[in-house]
């Protein structure tokens, strides 16, 4: 695996592509800068080598190069993080860019506008790949977050740079902590899969079964699991055609000695809100009008103990409708168990939007060894796929 510490970046420039795909406000002001910051070493890397860095990136997704898409707009917050004024060019190819790029001196940066205000980025265009490959003369690949699209500056460029192209410190880091829980692991070993669907998940659920020795479903998923097996859940959300897929899951797991751990009391809710009257029930007997948005006390308690005697630990999904607080306390107990194996030495790796929100929101950040920063990537990985963006890097 070529990484940035492969190459010398001394008077080279480096285009960098970054997932600097962040959220904005009103004002066009970024709320929240983990990507950027995540950048952040592999930039500095190139920098204090000697180098110039040329940061290529898409943001959200323009249909007619609307103004609130401008990677304009976070020039100064990467400036801010960075620590070096980052200079912006209003194209990504032709003239303009290629004249920035050229005039750009070493330990300077420059910001490309957005790759997605050409629809050759995301139609994988090998003319326009080779237009973007023009400004750089070693390209980095530092952007887990698009590194399941065979887009241009992700996939199709990494053809133009045959002997100079890496991965950048984060994607390395991703892949390593990924490859960390599937293959390079030590027993015990344990995946914690909750959020609301199964369909979304049963790719991943049969790729890991060969890989753990436990795993806890949780979330509102868990109600189709509960829900095939006989039990009474209430209004709680199922999706009915996944039944017999759940009980096929629940065989296979027996057949390779994996242990299921599903909840077995919840606290419901009269209605789907914060404001909703709540009881404790057991997960099989949940009453008519009455529906699941939490994993209950004795649920917690039990999953507590299959976390602590677990070495390696992969988290994605929460376990209720942590965006309630009445319905937070399951997914905050998790991430307190989680946290605590990890002080005393297991490799924990949370990744997938909802956890990787959950762990920011209630500090476990640090506490756990690795929070992924790509979830649809992610998850493709722990599906057993090869990523076209990775698998660029490595031809």
């Amino acid at each position: 695996m070529k990484t940035i510490d492969d190459f010398n970046f001394e008077n080279k420039k480096a285009l960098i592509r970054v997932d600097f795909n962040v959220p904005l406000d009103e004002n066009y002001k970024v709320t929240d800068a983990t990507r950027i910051e995540a950048a952040k070493p592999t930039i500095l890397k190139v920098l204090e080598d000697g180098g110039s860095a040329i940061l290529m990136s898409h943001l959200g997704r323009p249909k007619n190069n609307e103004p609130e898409f401008s990677l304009k707009n976070i020039a100064d917050s990467v400036t801010e993080i960075i620590g070096v004024q980052v200079k912006f060019v209003s194209d990504c190819t032709g003239e303009e860019a290629e004249k920035a790029t050229a005039n750009l001196e070493p330990g300077e940066i420059l910001l490309l506008e957005n790759l997605r205000y050409h629809k050759e980025e995301e139609a994988g265009d090998t003319a326009f790949a080779e237009e973007l490959s023009k400004l750089g003369d070693i390209y980095v690949n530092d952007a887990f977050g698009t590194a399941h699209r065979a887009h241009a500056s992700t996939t199709i460029i990494a053809q133009f740079f045959p002997e100079k192209k890496c991965f950048g410190y984060l994607l390395a880091k991703e892949i390593k902590s990924i490859d960390k829980v599937l293959n390079d692991n030590e027993s015990p070993v344990l995946a914690i899969l909750g959020g609301a669907k199964v369909s979304s998940k049963i790719t991943v659920i049969e790729n890991v079964l060969d890989k753990v020795d436990d795993l806890i479903i949780g979330g509102g998923m868990a109600y189709t699991f509960i829900k095939a097996q006989g039990g009474k859940i209430g209004s709680s959300i199922c999706e009915d055609d996944k039944q017999d897929l759940a009980l096929e899951i629940l065989k296979k797991a027996k057949e390779k000695n994996v242990n299921i751990h599903l909840p077995v009391d919840v606290i419901a809710a009269d209605d789907f809100s914060e404001f909703a009257n709540t009881q404790i029930e057991d997960i099989y007997t949940i009453a008519d009008g009455w529906q699941g948005l939490d994993a209950g006390p004795k649920s917690l308690e039990n999953f507590a103990k299959v976390v602590s005697n677990s070495k390696t630990i992969l988290w994605n999904g929460p376990l209720g409708v942590f965006e309630m607080e009445p319905f937070a306390k399951g997914t905050i107990a998790l991430g307190n168990a989680i946290a605590d194996a990890t002080a005393n030495g297991a490799f924990s790796l949370v990744g997938g939007g909802d956890s990787v929100a959950a762990v920011k929101q209630f500090g476990f950040e640090n506490k756990v060894s690795y929070v992924s920063t790509g979830g649809g990537a992610m998850l493709e990985m722990l599906e057993g796929k090869e990523l076209p963006g990775i698998a660029a890097i490595r031809d």
